[in-house]
Parts: structure tokens; C-alpha cells; sequence
């Protein structure tokens, strides 16, 4: 089986991260995680975008040269992807000189194929968004909407894509292949910006205007457009053209492509990731079975508003880390959001879900199994030979976790996932209440009960920690820790069975793992 490929859009170096940032790095970290966990080879790849007009306007403000300013935002994504535990194998940064060759090879192929043209035009023209606009960007009233921010009126010539001759095979491309956006819905979005006529896409930017960027190899006058360059990542990071361009330390392109996975925002959807991205592979050559898998998530809003730079409302994920641990933020921003739609952002809710969820159900539940292993058998645990109908359903509550753990996660259903696991924390806890082992250990003819009372909670933790440790990795190896279970590292989820833990197994002591957190009204 190939190695599971899975990238995230690259982040634009104009400004530093937030919680939205966060959340796609983190939902595709925890996919990555759970893909190993079941046995899968994977290449994660993420990165940075750094060329484009703002970036050039930015760092001339800032008096420093664009490769200063970008280095100098970079470092804070970095940073931020290390608190929060962002294991990738890859790293894309468009400066990179692998990444130039691969653009400037794709750009000579398409132009030897007749797939690139020069003209002059006269339009509106977006700022922010680096590119030309049509009546179809237009809101109802006629006018460019504020999420094009400038619009000015623009004539110059440029080099064009044929976009225009992909867009048939796109469209029967999307309703012949039901799996390749998720959520499917998104897919009626593509649909419906593809109808009417369609235009070619401007691909360059005379250097008169925009001089960071990579010159076109055939007309050195002209830098690529942002998005044909920052697209390419994909496959330039994945070992596309490797040894034409002599380029190493990438993976074997043919081994891992197509994407399994590309984790996107739905803002980019339509038209830079569906259209654009779909077509120019298309035009490299590619085949319907080379065609990669788009994941398109939600926002995370503050009211209703979304997290923006703009707005004012960014949140930085690395403050939220400090109070919260990086591995408790991990958990609420794929709790409470279901992949592909949004969510909004609430103090109240993330504190909720760390004291009561994290703190008062997982944390709780590890510490008194501890406590009362620790006070009455020395630590010491043994399944026994006492079974009844209270631990049969504990059993089954995990038997039934694990069935569905996978399907959920495999789904993209990660906060239905994280759900099953849980499932397994609450049965705990019942347990405990409905057994009450503080009465048993004082009743010598119970010492039997007792005995699978007290693994049964330290065997079922020991599962919760396994299948969790996707989305808590620090936190669910503390958790084995003290449980005296170190996981194997070439243990997998297919080897979850009911006698993880060994008769006369040794539990550790117990340390709160989710100390509660206050905040002051």
C-alpha cells in the first residue's frame, strides 16, 4: 500500500498565526497521527507561502527585504506548529530553490504545450487577492464585496493558462467522482462557479509591478501569479520532476501521489484549489487516477464573524496553549468543530471542555483508578477470576469504541471519534459509582471483585490512551506513563485487545494530567 499523503494549504507569511491556522495543522496532524496508529506509512506535508504583492508591499513598509520579512513571519509559524506538537515530515517553503525549479519546469512544459498565451487586458483588478475579477465576483448590488478589499481598474499584458479548455473534463471530473471533496456538498460549489463561460486565468505579473516572485523561463519580464506558484507545492515538496530539475532529499513522487489528502480551507476552495489546481494538472498530463482528494473544513468564527486579521479577532493558538496545555487545545479545536463545517470560538466552551471533559472525566478517572490501586493492592493489579454482569459491559463499551473508532476517524469524523473514546471514560466512571471499590476494600470476601474492579478501570484507561493519543499525543503518553504501560512503537491499532496489561502488572503513581485551570471573571 502507498504511503498516506497528506498536505495542508500553506500558510501566506503576511501576518502571524491564529486558531484557524491552528485548527487545520492540528486536524491534519491528528489524521497523520491515526494513519500511522493504524499501521500506514505517511508523508505530511505543510509549509509556507511566500511570494506575492502583499508580501512585497509588506516588507517594503517594514524596510527589510521580502526575504527578511517573510523569514521573520515564518519563524512564528514554526514556533506555533512546535508548541502545539506538529509532527510533519515535509516542510514547503516557496523560496525553497527545489520548489523554483519544479514551477519554472511546469511553466516551460505547459508553454511548449500551447497551454499558455500573452494578451493584454483591461479589468478590475483585487489587491488582496492578487488577481482579476469578473462579473461573476460581483454581489448582487453590482459591486466587488469587501472580501476583495481594493479593487482598481488595471490594464497590462500578461501570460495566460488555457483554463477555459479543462473546464468540460472538470466538470464531468466532479460528478463522476463523488469521493473527491469532502464534505460531497462542497462539490455543488464548484459546480455552480463553473457554469456560465469560462475565462482563462491570468498567470503572471509584469516585474515592473511585482518583482517577488519567479521569473517565468520564458519571458523573464514576468513573475509567476501567487497561486500558480504557491498550488505547485503539492507536487514540487511530493518529488515531482525531481531528477529533471536535480532535485534531492524529496520522496519518490510515483510512490506517494496522488494526495490522499489535501486539508484546505473552504475560502480556498473555489476557485484556487477546485478549479485552478484541478485544471493545470490536468494540462501537466495528469490522469483521473492521479487526481488528489480535497479536504475542506470550516472556520472557526467569534460570533458568527470570522477569525480574521482584519476583524481584529485573532486569537494566538500559543496564548491559548499556555493556559490551556497545547495538547488540551488540540482536543477542543477537533471536539467542537465536525470536519467541513464551522464552529464558533467560545472561552467558556474550552475552558468547559478542558476542567470538565479533560479534567473532571479523563484526568479524574486515572487518578482515583490510581489512588485506589495504590491504596489497596500496593499498585498491583490482576484480572482475577470474578466476573460479572457490571464488568462484561465495560468490556463491551471498549469492544464497541474500537469497532467504531476507525470508521469515525477514517471518515473524517474526528470529533465523533474522539466521542467513542470517551464513551469508554463515562462507562468508567459509572463503573466506579455503581461498584463503589472504596466499600469493597473493606469487605475481605470482595477482595476477588475488587481485584477485576480495579483492572478493568486500569485496562480500559490503557485503551482510552491509545486510541486519544492522536489527538493528545503528550497527554495520552504521560496518561501510559503513569499507568506503567509504555506503548510499543511498532504497536498498532489492530493490536488493541481486551489484556494489555499483564496479571500482577504494576501501576505508577498518579500526577493530575489536566490540572484544572481558573479564570478570573
Amino acid at each position: 500500500m502507498k504511503p498516506y499523503y497528506i498536505t495542508t494549504a500553506i500558510d501566506y507569511t503576511n501576518a502571524a498565526p491564529h486558531i484557524g491556522h491552528a485548527y487545520e495543522k492540528v486536524l491534519a496532524d491528528v489524521m497523520a497521527r491515526f494513519q500511522r496508529l493504524s499501521g500506514r506509512e505517511v508523508y505530511f506535508l505543510t509549509g509556507v507561502d511566500q511570494h506575492g504583492q502583499k508580501v512585497q508591499k509588506s516588507a517594503e513598509k517594514a524596510g527589510v527585504t521580502p526575504q527578511e520579512f517573510v523569514d521573520g513571519i515564518t519563524q512564528h509559524f514554526t514556533s506555533a506548529w512546535e508548541t502545539l506538537g506538529i509532527k510533519f515530515d515535509g516542510w514547503a517553503a516557496t523560496t525553497d530553490n527545489r520548489h523554483k525549479r519544479v514551477v519554472q519546469a511546469m511553466l516551460q512544459k505547459l508553454h511548449d504545450n500551447g497551454q499558455l498565451y500573452k494578451k493584454a487586458h483591461k479589468g478590475h483588478y483585487s489587491v488582496r487577492q492578487e488577481q482579476f475579477l469578473t462579473d461573476k465576483e460581483r454581489s448582487s448590488d453590482g459591486n466587488f464585496g469587501p472580501e476583495w478589499g481594493e479593487v482598481i481598474e488595471l490594464e497590462e499584458e500578461n501570460w495566460y493558462f488555457r483554463l477555459s479548455d479543462h473546464v468540460e473534463w472538470l466538470k464531468g471530473y466532479i460528478r463522476s467522482h463523488p469521493d473527491f471533496i469532502y464534505p460531497p456538498h462542497r462539490a455543488n460549489d464548484v459546480l455552480n462557479a463553473l457554469e456560465g463561460k469560462a475565462t482563462d486565468l491570468c498567470i503572471s505579473r509584469p516585474v515592473e509591478r511585482l518583482n517577488w516572485g519567479i521569473p517565468l523561463p520564458f519571458d523573464p519580464r514576468f513573475v509567476n501569479y501567487v497561486w500558480f506558484d504557491a498550488l505547485t507545492n503539492y507536487i514540487s515538496f511530493g518529488g515531482y520532476l525531481a531528477d529533471e530539475c536535480g532535485n534531492e532529499g524529496l520522496p519518490k513522487f510515483d510512490a506517494i501521489w496522488p494526495a490522499d489528502a489535501q486539508v484546505i480551507g473552504k475560502d480556498i476552495l473555489v476557485p484556487p484549489h477546485a478549479i485552478y489546481w484541478m485544471t493545470m494538472l490536468h494540462a501537466l498530463g495528469f490522469t483521473d487516477e492521479q487526481m488528489p482528494r480535497l479536504i475542506v473544513h470550516g472556520w472557526w468564527n467569534i460570533s458568527g464573524a470570522k477569525i480574521s486579521k482584519s476583524l481584529g479577532n485573532v486569537i494566538d493558538p500559543k496564548v491559548l496553549a499556555q493556559t490551556f496545555t497545547a495538547d488540551g487545545l488540540r482536543f477542543y479545536l477537533v471536539r467542537d468543530i465536525a470536519t467541513g463545517y464551522d464552529s464558533d470560538f467560545s472561552e467558556e466552551r474550552i475552558l468547559m471542555a478542558y476542567n470538565k471533559e479533560l479534567g473532571g472525566g479523563l484526568g479524574n478517572l486515572l487518578n482515583r483508578t490510581l489512588k485506589m490501586a495504590n491504596n489497596y493492592r500496593q499498585g498491583k493489579i490482576s484480572p482475577g477470576s470474578f466476573d460479572d454482569e457490571a464488568c462484561q459491559n465495560v468490556r463491551q463499551v471498549v469492544a464497541d469504541a474500537e469497532a467504531a473508532y476507525p470508521v469515525r476517524m477514517n471518515g473524517w469524523e474526528i470529533h465523533l471519534g474522539i466521542e467513542e473514546a470517551m464513551k469508554i471514560v463515562t462507562a468508567c466512571n459509572a463503573f466506579i459509582d455503581l461498584t463503589q471499590p472504596f466499600k469493597l476494600a473493606k469487605d475481605e470476601a470482595q477482595a476477588a471483585r475488587l481485584d477485576a474492579v480495579l483492572y478493568h478501570l486500569a485496562e480500559a484507561l490503557t485503551h482510552v490512551s491509545v486510541l486519544l493519543s492522536p489527538v493528545m499525543p503528550r497527554a495520552c503518553a504521560e496518561i501510559q506513563k503513569q499507568l506503567g504501560w509504555l506503548q510499543p512503537e511498532a504497536f498498532r491499532l489492530g493490536d488493541l485487545r481486551w489484556g494489555l496489561l499483564a496479571d500482577g502488572h504494576q501501576l505508577g503513581q498518579g500526577t493530575p494530567v489536566f490540572p484544572r485551570v481558573e479564570i478570573a471573571a
